[in-house]
Order: C-alpha cells, then sequence, then structure tokens
C-alpha cells in the first residue's frame, strides 16, 4: 500500500521547550494508527504540523504524496482535523454550520452535501437545533460531519472521544472504521486503551520522542514486560507494600485485583513471594497495553528544561 503520511526527523520547539524531537513515522493509505502518549508529549504539535498548520523546525517528509515545507496548501485541502474541543459555532445550528464549512472549501452541491452528511450520521432530526444545545456525543457527531465534509484523503483526529459515553464512543469508532473501509488514512490520538486497541497500528509518543510503533500486540511484545495478575480479598492493601519491591515497576489495581509488572522476571517472583500464600492467588498473564502504557511513561523523560 502506498504511504498516505511519510515524514522524518521532524523537531518543533516553542521558546526553550523542544516539543517534538527527531519524529519519523509512516502510515499506510486506508489505515488507522492510534497517536498514544501521555500530556504534553508533542502529540498534538506533531499533528498540526502533518496538516500544515504548523511548519517544522526541520525534518522533511510528504502527507499525501505533498511536500509538508513547500505544499502545506495541498495537504490542508485533502486533510480533515478534528481539535480536542469543540471549535464549530455554537450559535449556530447543526445545518448552519455544515453549510458554512461547505462555503469555506468551496464545495459544489453544498446543500446536498450537507443533507447527506445529516442523514449518514444520523443528524437529520436535529438540523435546526443549536450546536450549543447539544450534548458531548452529539456535538462529536457533527464535528466528525464537519471534518469530513469535503471528503478528505486524510482525517486526524486529536483525543475525539474525550468526554463522552460509552455508547457514542463506540459509534463513532464503527463510523471510523466505515471510513478508513472507503480508502480515509487516519491518524487518531487517544488515551483510552480500548480505543487503542481497534486501531489497525499504534505509535506510543514521548516528550517528543517516538519510542515504539506496531500493533497493539507487536507494541506489548516489544515491551519485554512480565506482569502477575493477583487476586484475594483486600489485595489492593498490599499494593504499596509491593511496589517498593526492587525491581517492580508498577502495580495497578484492577478491581480486586492487581497487576504487577516489570522486565526482570526474577524480581518479580521475589517482590511477590511473601504473599503468594492464603488468601491471595497470582499467576502470570500477558500484559496488558495500560501495562505498557504505564511502563512507557515511566521509561521516558521529560523534556521540560
Amino acid at each position: 500500500m502506498s504511504l498516505a503520511i511519510d515524514v522524518a526527523d521532524l523537531n518543533k520547539s516553542f521558546g526553550d521547550k523542544h516539543v517534538v524531537q527527531d519524529l519519523t513515522i509512516q502510515v499506510a493509505g486506508g489505515r488507522i494508527c492510534g497517536f498514544l502518549g501521555p500530556n504534553g508529549s508533542g502529540k498534538t504539535t506533531t499533528l498540526r504540523m502533518l496538516c500544515g498548520l504548523l511548519t517544522p523546525d526541520s525534518g522533511r517528509g510528504a502527507c499525501l504524496g505533498f511536500d509538508i515545507l513547500s505544499q502545506a496548501e495541498e495537504i490542508k485541502r485533502r486533510t480533515g482535523y478534528m481539535t480536542q474541543r469543540f471549535s464549530l459555532y455554537e450559535d449556530l445550528s447543526i445545518s448552519e454550520n455544515l453549510e458554512f464549512v461547505a462555503r469555506v472549501y468551496g464545495l459544489d452541491r453544498r446543500g446536498e452535501r450537507v443533507d447527506e452528511a445529516l442523514d449518514h450520521l444520523g443528524l437529520a432530526g436535529r438540523r435546526d437545533q443549536l450546536a450549543g444545545a447539544l450534548s458531548g456525543g452529539w456535538k462529536q457527531r457533527l464535528a466528525l460531519a464537519a471534518a469530513t465534509l469535503h471528503e478528505p484523503q486524510l482525517l486526524l483526529l486529536d483525543e475525539p472521544t474525550a468526554g463522552v459515553d460509552p455508547k457514542a464512543r463506540r459509534t463513532f469508532w464503527d463510523e471510523i472504521h466505515a471510513l478508513a473501509g472507503r480508502g480515509l488514512t487516519v491518524l487518531v490520538s487517544t488515551h483510552y486503551m480500548d480505543e487503542a486497541e481497534r486501531c489497525h497500528e499504534i505509535a506510543y509518543i514521548s516528550y517528543g520522542r517516538l519510542i515504539a510503533r506496531g500493533t497493539a500486540a507487536e507494541v506489548v511484545a516489544g515491551s519485554h514486560l512480565v506482569t502477575f495478575h493477583g487476586e484475594g480479598p483486600d489485595i489492593d492493601r498490599i499494593g504499596e507494600e509491593i511496589a517498593r519491591k526492587p525491581g517492580v515497576e508498577s502495580v495497578a489495581p484492577f478491581g480486586a485485583a492487581l497487576h504487577v509488572s516489570g522486565t526482570d522476571r526474577k524480581a518479580l517472583e521475589a517482590a511477590i513471594a511473601p504473599y503468594r500464600r492464603e488468601p491471595y492467588r497470582w499467576d502470570e498473564v500477558p500484559p496488558t497495553l495500560e501495562d505498557v502504557f504505564i511502563h512507557l511513561m515511566g521509561q521516558a523523560q521529560d523534556n521540560y528544561p
């Protein structure tokens, strides 16, 4: 498959803070790539460089076959970008917002395109409702309709499902997969591990550097993380004790269970050995993507001067 995103050695600084450092990433056309990382790691800055809203301080590459430095306007016309915060006009109705977007892009058949978008995303019955009166899930649908109204080839989504309920998130992701099935390339930043697992591949960025890349299974395997799952009444009470043991990188409660993780199997076994007795039970389990996320965060170094 041809590459929709193919950039190398991207750098961007704001004052003394080096926000994106030597970032290289490739995404094939029609793929959904999850963009993971802690807050302040440069995800939003990277998205804005890819779609031409920010110019890299250095680096090279192309999006949709256009040079990111010299052909940013061509990339903008072919890209949909959904920001973290709802950015449409709250004092306009749903249909008025979409009509405005259609005019900005100079689209033909504006009324027809707006009607199709309203029908497709289930917004037709609310077309005259003010955007500011919508719930989070409906605002999300409207923002997605606006970002895809001009039929882009690349869709950049910046934490698009923050603050919406699980049903709305699932509906949203069903639509994203449908769009990808029609050839749209999607790069989506998220903090939800279940969403990351729905992506074809993921990229983990921490403090401006790309430190893990591949499918979810490949990233988990590449972490070389070992995880023990412990169960028992009030097991969370021994979590702090275990966390202080050598070789333990993280201890995460999961309901009435604990996940104890690290890369040194012998050290982990020694750490939980005093608690291998009734009423506790321990089993080695495959690490979850969340276990790996916490592990990678612990390895990263803050780039704040």
